[in-house]
């Protein structure tokens, strides 16, 4: 398999987890920047989302570096980029985010895309 792309991968993780642990940290800062109004229940909320991030992120950064290749794993990380892009999407459409969230949308449903190429390249190793 290609060092480029498990570097990919661990970068997007990692931005994943780290982008996470921000909303859990300060979802209000973050809200502020895409643009969402920030009241104590978007916050809390927010902050839920950024700990279902970190640990999906975490999820896949384990995963790439286990002996043994978790293709359910990494199946269920792509889902998760790919429906948070609609999300993200979904939530620029009825002006809860501003466009800068678009950023955002785009980097997930790149990664999705990414993961679900992942998962082909490791399974047809598998099989070889």
């Amino acid at each position: 398999m290609s060092r480029f792309l498990n570097l990919l991968v661990v970068a997007i993780s990692l931005a994943t987890i780290v982008s996470g642990l921000a909303q859990v940290v300060a979802p209000a800062f973050v809200l502020g920047v895409i643009g969402a109004d920030i009241t104590p229940t978007t916050a809390h909320f927010f902050a839920i989302v950024g700990m279902f991030m970190a640990l999906f992120g975490g999820l896949m950064l384990h995963t790439v570096y286990s002996a043994r290749s978790g293709t359910a794993a990494i199946l269920w990380c792509a889902l998760q980029k790919l429906g948070a892009c609609v999300a993200v999407g979904l939530g620029i459409l009825q002006g809860i985010f501003s466009g800068m969230a678009a950023g955002v949308a785009v980097f997930d449903l790149l990664s999705g895309v990414l993961f679900l190429y992942y998962l082909k390249i490791i399974k047809s190793g598998e099989s070889t």
